[in-house]
């Protein structure tokens, strides 16, 4: 009976056997952690696709400076900042401040990668899109469509200003049907335009999130891609609208907060002047959702006394410093005289903080110290800043610290994530644009086909902001920190020139260390000789840093086209920019 059951059992499993040999059907297991079509075609699923594209705004899983944020390109480069630190750690960034990057540059390929993730990513977006499910309305298809596109000449116009000729490659194209054979001998300015404009005629004025692009964000790029190309005209068009209409993804109408530091204090950061920023999270489960590309921008070895304890980058130059330097009638010092003589600011370089010091007495623009550590200065709701026991390596780095992007002592393991190695990855947004750098493009066009009356109403709304005295640094003793003493333009400007002069130095003063100003250098054509000029006053205050620091005209305005990229695509495909 055993056997014949054995046997009868036997039998059943060879008649199964071949039944299901006959058929196919069971090789179609799903793939673990996999999505079907189905699903990924859906409304939530396209959503999802859409919302990975923002999430490389801050450039996860690449080099700490391949983000939206540019601190090391935009601001290092621009001389807003030196690499900081000591010469040793992370000496990759060096060639930045000092205009010797090679093709080979691991963070050039790092920027190359990550924004080309995100071209991928809204790309992917896009064509999920185009086969959508029953569930995917037609109102969906416009807002969805519209922020990936907004997202995507986001993207490329990262990356057409830091490479200049860049393959443009659009949802039509992908592995396998000719990604790779795109080559970089077109100018993609009339694309990326097309994508913001695309963008402007699609998205409403409200979004379910404040994170997620609106209308108004759209113009505000799109009047961004015309500065570039100095189509003043049409910049000029959409900046009226902006002004008068633009509000952010809430709905709350664009302006300028009262306190300059709300912009960077994650408590306050979704805000009136927030146009378009790249979102960040604490305490999610993950470091990555923070502020990853901030991490290393903190005073160095400050204990418990001070903000995360690492790894004193991204020190502001004396230069820099020197520019908030004010006459005594409260205006800039236009003329660079700045960093002569006893217009330069008193610092404790060299200075041990245990020895006698005694602080800059002169008159200076109130936004220094929202901006940079300087000693003997409350550093937020820290400490006064101690000067050198906070600096890793002022031979190197210089006297400062940043300050813009730190959080508070009262926000630390909440507003900060202290899962990972150091609670330096917080909550702060970059504010990829905001209303005050809105205003003062707004300026420049109006002083090119404009009024110049115009401009400087705008830059005096700026200046305005920044003279009220309520929300000046304050000693922890009581009263002003320093001696703040700043202006509006009171008189009309002389010439087109003096106009230009005195927008351009606000914007160097209004948007310190938020990587604009290399970019707005090289887009005004005057990179070499500003540079020129501040290496030769940088250079001599740290000259381990700047050894042999040049830039070359026709040649360092863009990065190298990564040799990885050109070894991968072809030599006759991918062209190296000039100089290279």
């Amino acid at each position: 009976m055993k056997h014949t059951i054995i046997r009868g059992v036997t039998a059943t499993v060879l008649v199964s056997m071949v039944a299901f040999a006959c058929s196919d059907k069971f090789l179609e297991v799903p793939a673990t952690g996999q999505l079907s079509n189905t699903q990924l075609t859906s409304r939530a699923g396209i959503d999802g696709i859409l919302i990975s594209s923002y999430a490389q705004l801050n450039a996860r899983s690449f080099t700490q400076t391949a983000s939206s944020y540019n601190w090391m390109r935009g601001s290092i480069s621009g001389g807003d900042a030196n690499k900081g630190s000591n010469s040793g750690d992370f000496n990759a960034i060096t060639p930045f401040e000092t205009y010797q990057i090679l093709p080979t540059s691991s963070e050039a390929n790092g920027k190359w990668n990550a924004m080309y993730e995100g071209v991928a990513r809204a790309n992917a977006t896009l064509r999920a899109l185009a086969s959508a499910g029953s569930d995917v309305t037609s109102d969906d298809k416009k807002r969805i469509s519209g922020e990936a596109r907004f997202l995507r000449g986001h993207y490329y116009f990262e990356l057409k200003r830091a490479f200049n000729m860049v393959p443009y490659v659009d949802e039509t194209v992908d592995y396998g049907t000719g990604v790779d054979k795109v080559p970089n001998n077109a100018d993609i300015w009339p694309k990326i335009e097309a994508d913001f404009q695309y963008a402007y005629d699609n998205l409403a004025e409200k979004q379910s999130a404040v994170g997620r692009a609106n209308k108004w964000a759209a113009a505000a790029y799109l009047a961004k891609t015309y500065m570039y190309q100095q189509k003043y005209s049409n910049a000029k068009t959409l900046f009226d609208l902006i002004i008068a209409n633009g509000v952010n993804s809430a709905g709350t109408k664009y302006a300028l907060v009262a306190n300059y530091t709300d912009i960077f204090n994650a408590a306050t950061e979704t805000n009136s002047e927030s146009v378009f920023a790249s979102q960040a999270a604490a305490n999610t489960g993950s470091s990555d959702n923070a502020n990853p590309d901030l991490v290393l921008n903190f005073p160095y070895n400050t204990g418990s006394n001070g903000p995360a304890g690492c790894c004193g980058f991204f020190a502001p130059s004396f230069e820099l410093a020197n520019s908030f330097r004010t006459s005594s009638n409260g205006l800039p010092l236009l003329d660079g005289s700045y960093n002569s003589g006893s217009n330069q600011l008193v610092t404790d370089q060299g200075i041990a903080s245990n020895a006698s010091f005694t602080p800059d007495a002169g008159p200076v623009d109130p936004r220094l110290d929202w901006s940079i550590g300087r000693r003997g200065i409350p550093y937020l709701d820290w400490q006064n800043h101690p000067g050198l026991d906070w600096i890793r390596d002022q031979g190197f780095a210089g006297p400062y610290s940043p300050k813009k992007f730190v959080f508070y002592k009262s926000q630390d393991k909440t507003l900060t994530d202290g899962s990972s190695w150091t609670d330096g990855y917080s909550a702060i947004n970059y504010q990829i644009i905001r209303f005050a750098d809105v205003l003062l493009m707004a300026a420049e066009a109006e002083i090119e086909v404009g009024s110049l009356e115009t401009a400087r109403t705008y830059i005096n709304q700026v200046r305005s902001r920044a003279a009220n005295a309520t929300y000046w640094v304050k000693a922890y003793s009581g009263g002003n920190a320093a001696n703040y003493v700043i202006s509006t333009y009171s008189s009309a400007f002389a010439s087109k020139d003096a106009a230009r002069t005195a927008v351009r130095f606000e914007r160097k003063l209004e948007l310190s260390g938020e990587g604009h100003r290399f970019f707005d250098l090289v887009r005004w054509g005057i990179a070499a000789s500003t540079l020129n000029t501040f290496l030769a006053y940088e250079s001599a205050k740290l000259p381990v840093a700047y050894t042999s620091a040049k830039f070359t005209a026709g040649k360092d305005e863009y990065m190298p086209i990564p040799q990885t990229q050109i070894d991968y695509q072809g030599a006759s495909i991918l062209k190296q920019n000039p100089g290279y």
